[in-house]
């Protein structure tokens, strides 16, 4: 088994979707024939952006998904209408789901989700612009930097004319 685990931006372009979503897949792909009967085995929050689109790519490469749910309010808090129908259907699609026992979503539920991504993770892949940790704590960049201290490899997926809304950050 090799297990990827996903962190990203949320708050991708919709220009970037398509670029961001054939790297994923490009890269996935990679892991899907790793031969000696070893599985791919994808674990992600399924957050709307980077997760949700790895999450898809590590099901259409025939792997297995984890979802890891930061709260039990999760989905009915953060998950905005036009993204549950995504959000259920890769829950649906999972082959493990792991619900933090958190009762609500915040920061503290947050950090947690992404130690437990990299707890369980041979690799971390990150939809990463490249900038440096916000100072909120639990983005992008603050788990990369904890995976790379840990001594977790790194994929960095950014393609050409990938962005983030100037709205959301």
């Amino acid at each position: 088994m090799t297990a990827l685990a996903v962190t990203g931006h949320m708050d991708l372009t919709d220009e970037s979707v398509p670029a961001v979503r054939a790297a994923l897949d490009e890269l996935v792909a990679g892991y899907r024939d790793l031969g000696q009967g070893k599985t791919l085995v994808g674990i992600s929050c399924i957050a709307k952006g980077a997760d949700s689109l790895f999450a898809e790519a590590v099901l259409a490469a025939g792997g297995r998904l984890v979802v890891v749910v930061p709260s039990r309010d999760y989905r009915r808090s953060t998950v905005e209408p036009d993204g549950a129908p995504l959000f259920d259907r890769l829950v649906e699609a999972a082959d493990e789901v792991v619900v933090l026992p958190y009762e609500r979503a915040g920061r503290q539920a947050y950090e947690a989700a992404n130690a437990l991504l990299l707890e369980r993770a041979d690799r971390l892949v990150a939809v990463w612009n490249g900038e440096p940790p916000g100072g909120r704590g639990g983005g992008t960049a603050d788990v990369v930097l904890a995976a790379r201290e840990a001594g977790i490899p790194v994929d960095v997926v950014w393609p050409d004319g990938a962005a983030r809304r100037a709205d959301s950050r």
